[in-house]
């Protein structure tokens, strides 16, 4: 009931003012944390914070069908791929590089290669478990969501500066924005056509998501290399068989639209109220333990992917 409250107070203030809910239910989660010792608490947000976010993960492919990333092309398909891929491998080596362990490498990058707070969330879910999992998830959601915004208002101008057309645009919204509702921010800042393209683009992105996971779920699985006195993560997440399950029977036309909306909408809710529970379980004090090294680490992860978007569009998709 309490991250369910502080989820509709966070969306209240969205519909409302605007800015990211995400971040809303953060912040206010951490007023009550406090309240995270108590027992009586400690099961509903252990269940808010990972199963409710496990459906909330699973939700987002009724944004996704097959139809719409073909639409695209190959050239997207491609784009998208080699942005994610040198993302993760680029991100990970960035963040070994100022220290990162293992673990916490793979979720920086991979919420910046992928989909920001909801890729850290996933990633998290499936990462070996240990007393430092939730504060980097929450930094990580913190920064990413930040970064977002601050891209949001940047990227426009600068897709303007370079004399980028509408498709190119929308790819370089698409690929290198973190969070969804950003990209689709930023993407009709531009144009209706840019937004449409960035919408389906950065959904190829989250698409991404399930072999990220999977992999990520094997990796710790076989080896448990890594990390130190952690539970180690199930073989295949039933949340991304679930993922590709309703991507599937999306495809197909199964789903009514009116149902994919509402899905859609609990979806966020399910996402949200995860957050609120993760910000009630983590102290400021905590956050404030990391240091600047996770934030450095996601802005160089952010600037690369950036840069690299830029030059692939520039170079191979000039019209």
């Amino acid at each position: 009931m309490l991250a369910v409250m502080i989820a509709a107070i966070s969306l209240f203030i969205e519909a409302r003012f605007g800015g990211p809910v995400m971040l809303y239910a953060l912040v206010i989660g951490a007023l009550f944390n406090p309240l995270a010792s108590k027992p009586y608490l400690a099961t509903g947000l252990t269940v808010s914070a990972e199963t409710i976010l496990k459906i909330g993960v699973a939700l987002l492919a009724v944004k996704i069908t097959v139809i719409d990333v073909a639409n695209l092309g190959w050239q997207a398909a491609g784009l998208v791929i080699a942005c994610v891929l040198s993302t993760l491998v680029l991100g990970v080596a960035i963040a070994r590089l100022f220290g990162l362990k293992v673990d916490h490498s793979i979720l920086t990058a991979g919420s910046v290669a992928i989909c920001g707070s909801s890729a850290a969330l996933a990633l998290a879910s499936v990462l070996p478990q240990n007393k430092k999992t939730e504060c980097n998830t929450i930094v990580t959601v913190i920064a990413v969501t930040s970064l977002s915004t601050l891209a949001m208002v940047l990227y426009p101008v600068i897709t303007t500066l370079l004399g980028f057309s509408d498709r190119q645009s929308g790819l370089f919204m698409g690929v290198s924005i973190h969070n969804v509702a950003q990209v689709v921010g930023a993407g009709y800042i531009v144009s209706d056509p840019a937004g449409d393209i960035a919408t389906i683009v950065k959904l190829m992105r989250v698409a991404c998501l399930v072999p990220v996971i999977i992999i990520v779920s094997l990796m710790f699985k076989q080896t448990g290399k890594g990390v130190a006195n952690t539970k180690k993560p199930p073989l295949l997440p039933l949340f991304m068989v679930a993922f590709i399950l309703i991507m599937l029977i999306n495809s197909a036309g199964f789903i009514p639209t009116q149902v994919s909306q509402g899905l859609n909408i609990l979806s966020q809710w399910a996402l949200v109220i995860a957050v609120a529970a993760l910000g009630v379980k983590t102290s400021v004090k905590d956050i404030v333990g990391v240091g600047m090294r996770p934030l450095l680490v996601l802005v160089s992860q952010s600037t690369v992917l950036a840069i690299f978007a830029l030059i692939a569009i520039s170079v191979f998709m000039a019209s």
